[in-house]
């Protein structure tokens, strides 16, 4: 099977993986920290998402990213949220900042995200693992998660890539 892994970070991890585990073609979505190379070095919280590109492209992931945070603010809290796309090879780099150019006709501000090398990933503590899923009930998910799902299932809806949620 023919798979991919990228890194993206820009807001909560909790609402980040909850976003990326509700697209179809996407296998497995990793929560934690992600940190680059100087001057990002530093873990910023983000996701590592494996996906099978034939049933869903870099393209439409980094879109759906983009619409799933504030990726032209330049609030005080980014060294926590870095907005970013972390690439594991220069295939991926060329690609994503093809994207980002493309792209930035959407948004009536300047995008503030970086194409930055993954360099490691720490996970977070297992009990906050799959938040969104394991407690959609919860304030948290309520108030935050669910109305970035329903903004990217009607953002998305005519190309069918965000799944039904499930409990």
């Amino acid at each position: 099977m023919n798979t991919m892994t990228i890194g993206l970070g820009g807001g909560c991890h909790w609402c980040t993986e909850g976003v990326f585990r509700s697209v179809r073609g996407v296998l497995e979505v990793k929560q934690g920290w992600i940190s680059s190379e100087s001057p990002n070095q530093e873990g910023s919280e983000a996701v590592l998402v494996q996906f099978k590109p034939d049933e869903v492209n870099l393209s439409l992931l980094i879109a759906i990213h983009l619409h799933s945070h504030s990726c032209t603010a330049d609030h005080v809290f980014r060294k926590k949220y870095r907005s970013a796309i972390y690439v594991f090879d220069a295939t991926q780099k060329t690609e994503t900042l093809s994207v980002l150019k493309a792209i930035k006709k959407e948004f009536d501000r300047p995008i503030l995200t970086k194409v930055l090398p993954f360099v490691a990933f720490k996970e977070n503590k297992k009990e906050f693992l799959d938040y969104y899923y394991k407690n959609p009930e919860r304030p948290f998910c309520t108030k935050y998660i669910e109305p970035k799902l329903k903004a990217l299932k009607d953002r998305f809806q005519k190309t069918m890539l965000v799944k039904t949620t499930e409990k």
